[in-house]
């Protein structure tokens, strides 16, 4: 376990709230690429609207030590949506409220924001669902709006830049023994040579593990190849490059982040038996989970 000073832990959170985002842009037509921008911290409402988007945030980055009860692993919403959802590239929010509800091929039917945050609830955290009009969840729905506020009106799924984690060669063939040389090579530092992650002096995990009892189940997103690969290959390793932002990529070819996500996703993690309902109307990924 690496221990950081006071100074260093109040360093790293000081980069994490100042990263940049790219500059707002009008836009006059909904098929035009949308440039991502988001809100700035100190643009927060006051008021009971205010309130409730400051605790959003906050559940994002502290979600297991806010919802122990229904937080299975040691994960933290913003283990795999960087920057509570504001990094391109890095499965933000921008735009999220918007889209939903939206047909979700896994679940077969149509799906609300609430229930697909709570998908992530069982699967990712490896916990159990918040009650739909619980005080944490609107809280969760209204960072996801504010998030959103700046963008042209209207529903539906709208052509930003930089949303969810972008695309990956499926058709690139797994090598799980090259992914252990990147994974020790590239990982081992913030993961752990066996996916423990990495926690503070205080216990507290900076870092998430990524495999084992303590990580995201079968079910979860990240425990699919090809998904984790996409991931990776646009954010990690984490703050790699010169920029400013958290997650940048580049470090590795996409070949490099398929052979690490078949790694590290196919080592032992919790079961999710649920899934085995999943893509009830065909179209299940080569890459799901049995």
């Amino acid at each position: 376990m690496i221990k950081f000073t006071a100074l260093a832990r109040a360093s790293i959170l000081v980069f994490l709230a100042t990263a940049p985002t790219a500059p707002a842009a009008e836009v006059k037509l909904q098929d035009t690429p949308i440039p991502f921008s988001v809100p700035k911290v100190s643009d927060i409402p006051r008021g009971e609207k205010g309130d409730a988007i400051l605790l959003g945030r906050r559940l994002m980055s502290e979600t297991k030590r806010l919802l122990p009860d229904h937080v299975g692993a040691e994960m933290n919403c913003s283990s795999c949506h960087l920057l509570a959802g504001k990094v391109p590239f890095g499965s933000p929010f921008l735009g999220t409220s918007r889209a939903f509800p939206q047909y979700n091929p896994r679940a077969g039917r149509e799906v609300t924001l609430a229930e697909r945050v709570n998908g992530c609830f069982l699967r990712s955290m490896n916990g159990t669902p918040l009650p739909a009009e619980s005080r944490e969840m609107k809280a969760f729905l209204a960072y996801m709006e504010w998030l959103s506020e700046g963008l042209p009106p209207g529903k539906g799924k709208l052509p930003i830049q930089g949303t969810g984690i972008g695309k990956i060669n499926t058709d690139l063939v797994p090598d799980p023994v090259n992914g252990r040389r990147i994974y020790d090579r590239d990982c081992v530092t913030c993961h752990g040579s066996n996916g423990e992650g990495l926690t503070d002096s205080q216990g507290e995990y900076v870092f998430p593990p990524l495999w084992g009892d303590k990580s995201f189940n079968l079910g979860a997103g990240m425990a699919r190849t090809y998904t984790a690969a996409a991931f990776v290959y646009r954010n990690m390793p984490l703050a790699h490059g010169m920029n400013g932002l958290l997650g940048q990529g580049g470090a590795l070819t996409e070949q490099e982040a398929v052979d690490v996500a078949e790694y590290f996703s196919h080592q032992p993690r919790p079961d999710f038996p649920a899934k085995a309902k999943d893509w009830p109307k065909g179209g299940r990924p080569k890459d799901a989970r049995e």
